[in-house]
């Protein structure tokens, strides 16, 4: 069982994995991949390795040591389906511009709409024109940063405000330019607090967009 321990140690200083990445892992340690299946399968068993969604997996060593950093779920979040940024509800709460408890990390998509209900917590994705995946930017993450440790594209305060309006109005269906600050507070989102420069950008995107 030694090359079953050595295989394991060796996930648990991955971020996450495929199984293409395990069965290479194997390999160096000389393991056949009808061997390396099941060892796969005995770690879900053991809950030892966490399913993220087919063919991918992070082990629960690894996501346990870093479960308190928010940028390592945004991390998976872009990693489930690419290309995707995170925005909405999740980015108004992130920038602390709405008290409203967010659960679930919604990311917006050039691909098809999608959600994944893991062990690691629930991803919701939005499908939105090519033309409106725009406006994010890549949050570089070190050991010192205050972001957080991981790598993840966010959406920009302004951005993450179109978008969740954007959804919830059926891409402003019978929405006027005027309706929109009754829009924001009935949502209960402290747009004040964001700055004036984001104001701007986002009443920029509106009024382009109507």
């Amino acid at each position: 069982m030694k090359s079953s321990k050595n295989l394991i140690e060796q996930l648990n200083t991955l971020s996450y994995f495929s199984k293409k990445t395990i069965h290479e892992i194997g390999k160096q340690f000389g393991l056949k991949n009808t061997t390396v299946g099941t060892y796969i399968s005995r770690f879900l068993k053991r809950k030892e390795i966490i399913h993220l969604k087919k063919g991918l997996y992070v082990s629960a060593d690894f996501f346990n040591k870093n479960r308190g950093d928010i940028s390592y779920s945004f991390y998976l979040a872009n990693i489930l389906r690419t290309p995707s940024y995170v925005s909405s509800w999740t980015v108004l709460q992130y920038y602390n511009l709405t008290t409203e408890s967010i659960y679930t990390i919604t990311s917006i998509t050039p691909k098809v709409t999608r959600t994944y209900k893991t062990k690691v917590g629930t991803f919701a994705y939005q499908s939105i024109k090519k033309e409106l995946f725009s406006d994010f930017s890549l949050a570089k993450g070190s050991p010192t940063s205050l972001t957080g440790k991981f790598d993840f594209f966010i959406a920009s305060p302004s951005k993450a405000l179109f978008d969740l309006l954007y959804f919830k109005t059926h891409q402003f269906r019978g929405v006027r330019f005027k309706d929109i600050k009754a829009l924001i507070e009935e949502l209960r989102i402290n747009i004040d607090e964001m700055n004036k420069k984001d104001q701007s950008a986002f009443y920029a995107m509106i009024k382009k967009y109507l």
